[in-house]
């Protein structure tokens, strides 16, 4: 159904306001404008889901979604015990056995690791959900040398969309998401900055930009994977009420608490975009409540070199996640 004119100014203004946008404002009044169709008249019989960081949060919501709409889903975490609690509490939700895999994603052996064992047990994928993440403000490197938030947000994705890529293609119509952030509104691509200078680490900072540097490969995975079947794309859930919000930004989760998402609304778009009839075929688009929006508010983000930034950003991708690309089983193309 085409939205009316005065449903699409609501919508226009509330994406200006951002507070409007971003809160649950936003989400239950774009519910009711649009007469969403309820994600439980959609279904994912069959189909097979990884859902990553999903023992809370949004990962959680949208691996219990997945589920409950009939789709084999396989949650991944590296916690041991909070793994199994999350496996057992979606299967008894769903009512169907969930899988679960353990492996720290900001280690890319690891990251090559369960792509390996997954695809020895699978002979297709239909939906990755590209969710694991954190905020720190502490500068911290991996045991392989890449920053955290770099290893966790773009180079472990990578990897594993590259090395899951024959499963995906396997599939009639498969879909990746990238569980992005608003906060990349603040930034633009910055490949150098992607490794940021330990003496002025800004922990916030470096999470947006590695959020914009996501956004910027659904678009760059979308030209690679053209004619392939597998469609990429980005969103972003709003400001929603998770534990990894109160932990990062404690400060920011008060003042705002009252007008939080829950996990649930925030995670409604990543189900949509899994499983909704009118999500297929499209792909290099950044949603946030069922609706591709622009990719950039500030002039300032917008660079004149964007391609060939891109470019950068690709290439530092590939030769960062080349020594573990043979052990996941994917190629270094």
């Amino acid at each position: 159904m085409t939205p009316s004119p005065g449903a699409r100014l609501v919508d226009w203004t509330l994406e200006a306001t951002v507070l409007g946008s971003f809160t649950r404002i936003g989400y239950h009044t774009r519910r009711r404008l649009f007469d969403w169709t309820p994600l439980q008249s959609l279904r994912l019989d069959g189909k097979v889901a990884i859902v990553t960081g999903a023992t809370s949060g949004l990962g959680r919501a949208a691996a219990e979604s997945i589920a409950v709409l009939g789709g084999h889903v396989c949650i991944v975490g590296r916690d041991p015990e909070r793994t199994e609690r999350a496996r057992a509490e979606i299967s008894a939700a769903a009512g169907s056995a969930v899988g679960a895999e353990l492996a720290d994603l900001s280690s890319l052996a690891e990251t090559a690791a369960f792509a390996a064992r997954f695809a020895a047990t699978r002979d297709r994928l239909d939906v990755l959900v590209l969710n694991a993440g954190a905020l720190t403000h502490t500068y911290t490197v991996t045991g392989e040398g890449n920053e955290l938030t770099l290893a966790t947000h773009v180079l472990s994705p990578f990897l594993l969309t590259r090395a899951l890529q024959p499963l995906l293609e396997a599939s009639t119509a498969s879909r990746v998401i990238v569980v992005a952030s608003g906060g990349m509104y603040t930034q633009p691509l910055d490949v150098d900055g992607l490794d940021p200078n330990p003496a002025a680490y800004d922990g916030t900072k470096t999470y947006a930009r590695c959020k914009r540097a996501q956004v910027v490969l659904a678009e760059e995975w979308t030209r690679e994977l053209l004619d392939t079947g597998v469609s990429v794309n980005a969103m972003h859930p709003g400001w929603s009420d998770t534990p990894g919000l109160r932990t990062a930004l404690p400060g920011f989760s008060r003042v705002i608490g009252p007008l939080l998402r829950t996990p649930e609304e925030g995670a409604e778009t990543i189900v949509w975009l899994a499983a909704a009839p009118d999500a297929a075929g499209l792909s290099g688009l950044f949603f946030l409540d069922r609706r591709a929006r622009a990719k950039h508010r500030l002039r300032r983000t917008r660079r004149p070199d964007a391609a060939r930034e891109a470019a950068r950003l690709w290439r530092l991708c590939t030769e960062r996640t080349a020594p573990f690309a043979a052990d996941a089983g994917g190629s270094v193309a």
